[in-house]
This record gives structure tokens, C-alpha cells and sequence, in this order.
């Protein structure tokens, strides 16, 4: 069993490239949209949030955690993983450095205010930019919570806010660092086209692999199920 979650819908985006890569596989799938944004929690009050997450996923017999959050697991998943060792957690971060490796020259990163402010995500630039490339880091504040309510007015108002100060930059590629993101890939176009979006899902479900291969964790004889969550 391999449990996945985030604070809402987003993750969502993660699970299907999972699925697709591992069908047969169970997967419980907790979209915590009562604690939505996870961007606006202090560090202990998200920390108390994924325990309690982590607890009901122990008990249905997950092995496998899939923290299919960016602003959780750069704030949370060092913590979780020291406080429960027998688990395997694989985390989400923005994809810096496809983009970086793919040599885009100018990328901006889409993020919460609490992804782009974080250690993890700086760490991703520092460790991947190259001497010709620029990386703006953009906090897209209210847009996951946006997207989490489908208020399509509000996402076309947040995303002309975003991006209005970059329209000069030439950017050719948009990392997509939250999980809700790539639901408003449309949208995003709309406003910065011909740019190549990128997010980690499917680097995600390769990871997801990785460990299931490398811990002998066998696949049913059968196309597995799926249980959607939903905490309102």
C-alpha cells in the first residue's frame, strides 16, 4: 500500500503519474483541503498536520509515503523521516533542475510564498543554475487556494499579478512548483506563451519505483485500486 497527500487537489497531479508508471500497486490518496494552504501553517503546526497524516496512513499499512506537497516536504519531510524510520518517504521539490540541465536560459519558479523562501528550494538553485542562466523566483500568493476552490476569475487576476513583471524577461521555461499548479497549465499559457512548463511528477513516480525496486516491494498480480480522501 502507498500512501500519497497534499493539501487538497494538487497532489492529485502526482498520483496520476504514479498510477500510470505503477499500476499495480494500492494507493491511498489523502487530499487535505481543511488544512488548506499548507503555505500558511507555522513549521510546528505543519509538522503536527503530516504526523497525524502519517499516523492513519501506519494504520492502513502504508510502507510508502509520498509527500506530493513542495512546501511540505522542504519544511516537513527531514522531520518526519527522523521521527518515523521505518517508513520510506519520497518527497516533491520544483523541477530547478530539469530546467537547468534541459539549459533553459531563463526560468521562472512558480511557488507558495513558503516553497520559495525555503532552505531546500535555494539549495536547488545554488546547487544546479549554470554561469548563463537566470532563475526568478516568484511567491504566487493565493493561487493554490484558488485553484483549490476553481475560482477561475480569481486564478486570471493572481496570474496577471505574477507575471506582469516578467514579461520582458524572455523566459522559455515555468517550473510549476506547487502540486495544484499543472491543474492551470491552460491559463498559464495563456498569459506566457510558447514557454515550457515543467513540474516533478513524473520524476516522482520514477523515484516511487526506485524504491519499491530497491526495497523488494512486489506488485500485485493485478491492476491495483485507488481510495481517494477527500478532508474537508
Amino acid at each position: 500500500m502507498i500512501g500519497v497527500f497534499d493539501s487538497g487537489i494538487g497532489g492529485l497531479t502526482v498520483l496520476d503519474e504514479i498510477v500510470k508508471l505503477l499500476p499495480n500497486y494500492n494507493y491511498i490518496y489523502y487530499g487535505d483541503s481543511k488544512n488548506n494552504p499548507y503555505g500558511e501553517k507555522t513549521d510546528e503546526e505543519l509538522l503536527n498536520i503530516t504526523s497525524n497524516i502519517v499516523e492513519q496512513f501506519k494504520k492502513r499499512g502504508c510502507k510508502i509515503i509520498v509527500i506530493a506537497c513542495n512546501t511540505a516536504t522542504t519544511r516537513c519531510m527531514k522531520k518526519l523521516k527522523e521521527k518515523y524510520q521505518d517508513l520510506i518517504f519520497i518527497g516533491t521539490v520544483p523541477a530547478i533542475k530539469v530546467a537547468c540541465d534541459n539549459n533553459f536560459k531563463n526560468t521562472l519558479v512558480m511557488a507558495t510564498p513558503a516553497t520559495i523562501e525555503s532552505e531546500r528550494t535555494n539549495e536547488l538553485v545554488k546547487d544546479n543554475i549554470r554561469t548563463d542562466q537566470k532563475i526568478y523566483l516568484v511567491p504566487c500568493f493565493g493561487l493554490a487556494n484558488a485553484i483549490e476552490r476553481k475560482d477561475k476569475k480569481e486564478i486570471k487576476t493572481l496570474l496577471k499579478e505574477i507575471f506582469k513583471d516578467y514579461k520582458d524577461k524572455n523566459i522559455d521555461s515555468i517550473v510549476l512548483g506547487c502540486t495544484h499548479y499543472p491543474h492551470i497549465k491552460k491559463e498559464i499559457l495563456e498569459e506566457v506563451p510558447n514557454v515550457a512548463l515543467l513540474d516533478g511528477s513524473l520524476g516522482v513516480a520514477k523515484e516511487v519505483k526506485r524504491k519499491l525496486d530497491s526495497n523488494y516491494i512486489l506488485p500485485l498480480n493485478e491492476k491495483g485500486k485507488v481510495e481517494i480522501l477527500k478532508v474537508l
